[in-house]
């Protein structure tokens, strides 16, 4: 579907008389068209999500793969056009049921995972860090499925995010925001 030209700020609102096969996020009432994953972005997202819900099974906080709407800025009062950004994480984990309704979650997620592609790389990296650090997202994880690392981020004192660890293809990852939950990365890059 092609996007009119002469529209200079979506919303929300506008998400939702797309059809659904299109795969758009808006930021900053911007919309950007985003490419199907790869076969290798879609395993590393499914053995992360696997190995999240295995732990959280029982458990308050719930893992959602993309396609999911995060709105990451919208309040209570906000309607569908006043929300200009709405992002669609490869993984986010929430832990307050509150953010979650029929059509994503409202607000940060506790926990957000970006897997790169090579059409991704400068968004993940600057633009969506920016926007989950201003939202108080409390971690973010960057997946490099080429040089098979993760890197996590966290707030500082201040809020802003810094690297906080580095890990390899044969390194296990902790989970900060989930307490004693772990990733087998040798799993995840597996190839």
């Amino acid at each position: 579907m092609a996007l009119p030209a002469e529209k200079v700020r979506y919303t929300f609102a506008d998400c939702l008389t797309w059809e659904e096969k299109e795969r758009i996020e808006i930021i900053n009432g911007e919309t950007f068209l985003m490419a199907s994953p790869s076969s290798i972005h879609q395993e590393i997202s499914m053995e992360i999500c696997r190995q999240l819900a295995n732990f959280l099974a029982g458990k308050h906080c719930k893992v959602y793969p993309a396609p999911f709407d995060v709105r990451l800025f919208e309040k209570d009062e906000d309607t569908p056009d006043d929300v200009d950004t709405v992002v669609e994480p490869d993984i986010s984990v929430v832990c307050d049921k509150s953010k979650i309704d029929l059509r994503g979650c409202k607000g940060a997620p506790d926990l957000i995972i970006e897997i790169l592609s090579p059409s991704s790389l400068r968004t993940d990296r600057l633009i969506k860090l920016r926007l989950y650090q201003q939202a108080g997202v409390r971690e973010y994880w960057i997946a490099d499925p080429e040089n098979k690392t993760v890197q996590v981020f966290l707030p500082d004192d201040r809020g802003i995010f810094r690297l906080h660890e580095d890990y390899g293809r044969t390194n296990i990852a902790k989970v900060n925001v989930l307490e004693g939950c772990f990733i087998e990365l040798e799993k995840v890059f597996s190839e």
